[in-house]
C-alpha cells in the first residue's frame, strides 16, 4: 500500500513522528499550532445567505463537503490497554475483517480522498478503504491518537483506579494526561486538521481514518457540544460518522454507524469513455 503524507501543523504531533523516524525533532516557530483553520456556525445542504438568498444557485455558493470518519478496526489490544501512539500494532484478525467490510460498505460512494492517522492500525484500517477506489492513503498527522503519555500501553483496569482517570471522564476540558497531552489540545488540532483538508475538497466526499477520542472530540466540535460531554459519545471500531460541512457550519448526518450507506452517501458515477 502506497502512503501519500501529508505534514500536519501540530509542533508535539510533527515532534513525535520525526522521533519515530530517528530524525531531528527541533522546531522552529513556523510549526506553531494557530488554530483551527474555520469555525462553524450553521450548515444545511441548501443554506440562506443573510441577505435572504438561497446558497444554491448563488454566486456565493460553495457546495459542502461530506466528512467520512471511520474509527479504525480492532488490534489484539483494543479494550483492555491503552495503545495510544504505541508502534507496531497491527488489526487483528477479526480487525481485518472489520476493515474489509468497512471498505465494501463505502465502496460505492463518490470518494475524492482517503486520510489515515499515522499509526499502522489506521493506515491498514484506510487501506481496505482506499483500495477500492483505486486511491492512495494520504496521512493526516493532525488526527493522530491522543498522546497519554505515562498511561501510554498500560492496562485500563488499573488505570480507572487514579484521580486523573476520574478527570477524564467528568471534566475532560481540564484533564492532560500524565506526560501527554491535555483533551483540549488534542480537540484543537483535530478540528484543525479536518478544517484543513475539508477546505481543500469543497462539493467532494472524504474519508479520514482516526481514532476514538479524536473522533469523539471532533463530533462534539461540530455539534455544539462542550467538551465535557463528549464522553457520551460512542464510537465504535470499524464505525463510519458523517458530516456535512458547508458554508454556514455542520450538518451531523449519522454517527457512529455499523450499518447501510447507500442512503446517506451519493454513489459512484459511471466514468464517461
Amino acid at each position: 500500500m502506497e502512503v501519500h503524507r501529508l505534514v500536519g501543523h501540530d509542533p508535539d504531533v510533527r515532534r513525535w513522528w520525526s522521533q519515530r523516524q530517528g530524525r531531528n525533532p527541533t522546531l522552529d516557530q513556523s510549526g506553531a499550532l494557530e488554530g483551527p483553520c474555520g469555525w462553524p456556525v450553521r450548515s444545511a445542504l441548501v443554506s440562506k445567505d443573510p441577505d435572504g438568498k438561497t446558497e444554491k444557485g448563488s454566486h456565493h455558493s460553495v457546495a459542502a463537503t461530506r466528512l467520512v470518519l471511520v474509527r479504525h478496526a480492532v488490534t489484539p489490544q483494543t479494550g483492555p490497554v491503552l495503545s495510544g501512539r504505541s508502534p507496531g500494532i497491527d488489526l487483528s484478525e477479526d480487525g481485518i475483517a472489520q476493515a474489509v467490510v468497512v471498505g465494501a460498505r463505502l465502496a460505492n460512494a463518490q470518494i475524492a480522498a482517503v486520510y489515515s492517522s499515522p499509526i499502522e492500525r489506521t493506515l491498514q484500517t484506510a487501506g481496505h478503504i482506499a483500495g477500492h477506489h483505486g486511491l492512495e492513503v494520504r496521512v493526516l498527522d493532525g488526527v493522530l491518537e491522543a498522546d497519554y503519555g505515562k498511561w501510554t500501553g498500560k492496562k485500563i483496569v488499573d488505570l480507572v483506579k487514579s484521580d486523573v482517570w476520574k478527570t477524564v471522564q467528568v471534566a475532560p476540558s481540564r484533564a492532560r494526561f500524565p506526560g501527554g497531552e491535555t483533551l483540549a489540545g488534542m480537540q484543537a488540532r483535530m478540528v484543525a486538521a479536518l478544517e484543513d483538508v475539508v477546505s481543500q475538497h469543497a462539493g467532494e466526499t472524504i474519508v479520514v481514518v482516526s481514532h476514538a477520542d479524536p473522533i469523539k472530540a471532533a463530533v462534539a466540535h461540530f455539534t455544539g457540544t462542550h467538551l465535557d460531554l463528549f464522553q457520551r459519545i460512542m464510537i465504535s471500531p470499524a464505525s463510519v460518522t458523517v458530516f456535512e460541512l458547508g458554508k454556514f457550519g455542520a450538518v451531523l448526518v449519522t454517527c457512529n454507524s455499523i450499518s447501510d450507506l447507500a442512503e446517506i452517501l451519493p454513489a459512484k458515477t459511471a466514468k464517461a469513455e
